[in-house]
């Protein structure tokens, strides 16, 4: 039996996440295509992702901050990760990588995020939910790391250098 791309695996079923590498790919190849610079995976901002993914299957909501303690900047701080830049993409139902990058792309600020300048590093999560309305939650986020030189704290940040969506 011939196994399809993980780009069309089904997640909407216990025990399969989201193959951040695939993802990757897929969204290097847009950015790409639109003269933007390719991405690489990052593991925090995937921990920061998965914290996300996780905790809007559980509230079963899908929202970028659940908590005041669950904003995307919390969330990178957890993670160890300190952001130049950082933007989110989240959602639920999609239960392909396919059809988040798809909706993502046909949304105009979720692409926005992922066509989004001087990024350079990204992470991605699902979380799946059985016996719910969307089964399959994710989080993207697209960032670029504060490596100090000459970069303002994150508090002193314009606030449209971290945004989600």
């Amino acid at each position: 039996m011939e196994q399809s791309p993980a780009l069309y695996t089904n997640l909407g079923q216990g025990g399969v996440s989201v193959d951040p590498n695939e993802a990757l790919a897929m969204l290097n190849a847009y950015r790409n295509r639109h003269g933007l610079n390719s991405l690489s995976l990052d593991e925090k901002l995937n921990k920061a992702a998965q914290e996300e993914a996780d905790a809007m299957a559980g509230a079963v909501k899908v929202s970028h901050a659940l908590t005041p303690d669950l904003t995307l900047v919390k969330r990178l701080r957890r993670a160890g990760y300190e952001p130049a830049i950082a933007t989110e993409n989240i959602g639920a139902g999609y239960w392909t990588l396919a059809e988040a990058f798809s909706g993502w792309r046909d949304s105009h600020r979720h692409n926005a995020n992922m066509l989004r300048e001087g990024v350079t590093q990204m992470g991605i999560a699902t979380q799946y939910r059985e016996n719910v309305k969307y089964k399959v939650f994710w989080s993207l986020i697209l960032a670029k790391p504060d490596e100090g030189r000459g970069a303002q704290p994150l508090s002193q940040t314009r606030p449209s250098n971290l945004f989600a969506h």
